[in-house]
């Protein structure tokens, strides 16, 4: 019998049919759908009169062009509003479930797929969202589709797709202290390039995952798309199965046990061949940030910007370009030097944990006048969370404020939007030009270095005590 990798697992098992030498029709478990990109594939549908095909299978809420303020309020904002009320509509005329504005279970789709437990192991699931990947955590294939593609899911439940290559990236050891799953990934991305990923499907193996927490590894998967791959998955292991238990849309009783029996026969098997293997050591890893316009462009925090003679010559250009929007010099070392906001939410890290982690740090402590800071959760429950484990007390000591859930700062499209010039530490996805704001400057990095900068008005190695 042909030894197989997790991702051909999953992906032989929900082949409808296949067009040789192209793409396959691709069964899809699990269809989520927010308020930007849903709008034209509900109208596409009701123009051929076609109804949704699997309405059960279809999950929604508002999140990208959402206020993180007064969200009891009518949305003043004319796009958002029309976009928001027009998710609405769409899901009570095709019996859609929806978790809308206000709604206990509200918040960014990524956050709320595996918080209710629709997201489980050896699905598809799809998104009209990049970062779909996330899910792969579970040991899934999730990855983001257009909005053409979003009405192709709605009226089939299946979709098109060229089978991606193989890649399988290994990291063995154990990550130290003040080193998180989003420097593991920012690590990664440092050395693969924005662009190495590109055409391929990432199994993340190695004692390094296997030791984070399935929040952790959300953080991984989630990123996958920012070294151009297709998506990321982690095979499922305990921790997974931990995780998925007693949630709300997750099997129960004696059908969780016949599930989980399943779930662990989701591994690649000895001897499978990927198209790609990489290796990294946890030992080399230590807090990353990133100076550049996209997210391959990372340093460890105390090392400095690469020389431009480093630079290969034909990127060269492309640095010099970046160089001049963020306002930093090749060689140039980023300790000390002075940030004006802090964003901590958005789908990669608006958990839980990031929350704990942001909140250990900045207890006793206090945030530094210069600094801005934006703290939105990624969901309604992780806000109720927060509020209950006292830790919108301790935020709030520290002179921090909790916003409620949205995509917020990660993209910009609501009123959270970082200033022409001003420079941001975010714990989000993206550094491109404008990203958080027309002429905005973003540094991507972890939550713990966040709340350190937070502290510190300015860039600081978090594993150091803070000098205000």
């Amino acid at each position: 019998m042909e030894a197989k990798t997790l991702f051909d697992k999953i992906w032989d098992a929900h082949v409808v049919s296949e067009i040789e030498g192209g793409p396959s029709a691709i069964y899809i478990d699990c269809h989520l759908i927010h308020e930007v990109t849903s709008p034209q594939a509900f109208a596409g549908i009701e123009k051929r009169g076609v109804p949704v095909f699997r309405p059960d299978q279809t999950f929604a809420t508002p999140d990208h062009n959402v206020p993180t303020e007064n969200q009891h309020l009518p949305i003043q904002d004319a796009l958002s509003k029309f976009q928001v009320d027009k998710l609405t509509e769409n899901c009570e005329k095709h019996g859609v479930s929806l978790y809308g504005l206000n709604h206990p279970y509200q918040g960014v789709v990524h956050v709320v797929g595996p918080q209710l437990g629709l997201t489980q192991p050896g699905m598809t699931i799809v998104c009209g969202d990049s970062h779909t990947s996330t899910h792969g955590a579970f040991g899934a294939i999730a990855f983001g589709i257009g909005t053409s593609e979003v009405e192709m899911v709605l009226a089939s439940q299946c979709i098109m797709q060229p089978k991606p290559k193989k890649m399988r990236i290994t990291v063995n050891g154990d990550l130290g202290a003040g080193v998180t799953a989003k420097d593991l990934v920012l690590y990664i991305i440092s050395k693969v390039t924005a662009g190495g990923g590109t055409g391929y499907f990432i199994e993340y193996a190695g004692s390094a995952f296997e030791k984070l927490s399935m929040e952790g590894r959300m953080t991984v998967c989630n990123m996958s798309i920012e070294m151009g791959a297709r998506g990321g998955l982690i095979a499922p292991d305990e921790t997974t199965f931990e995780y998925v238990r007693g949630r709300e849309n997750a099997p129960k009783g004696a059908d969780f046990d016949r599930a989980v029996e399943e779930w662990r026969k989701l591994k690649t098997d000895d001897g499978a061949v990927f198209d790609k293997e990489l290796e990294f050591d946890a030992a080399d890893i230590e807090p990353m940030i990133t100076y550049g316009t996209n997210p391959g462009m990372g340093t460890k925090i105390k090392s400095s910007i690469p020389a431009l003679s480093e630079i290969e010559k034909s990127e060269q250009e492309s640095f010099q370009k970046s160089m001049n929007y963020m306002g930093f010099s090749d060689g140039d070392v980023l300790v000390g030097k002075p940030i004006d906001y802090v964003f901590v939410g958005s789908c990669t890290n608006g958990r839980i944990e990031d929350l704990r982690e942001v909140a250990a740090f900045v207890k006793g402590k206090q945030k530094a006048e210069n600094i801005t800071a934006w703290i939105v959760p990624g969901s309604k429950q992780v806000e109720k969370q927060a509020q209950e484990e006292g830790l919108v007390e301790v935020l709030e000591e520290a002179g921090f404020k909790l916003r409620q859930p949205g995509c917020s700062a990660c993209l910009a499209m609501n009123d959270d939007k970082v200033p022409k010039g001003k420079y941001a530490v975010s714990t989000s996805n993206r550094n491109f030009e404008g990203r958080q704001g027309p002429g905005s400057r973003t540094l991507l990095a972890s939550p713990l270095t966040a709340a350190a900068v937070a502290v510190a008005g300015k860039i600081v190695d978090p594993r150091e005590p803070v000098n205000v």
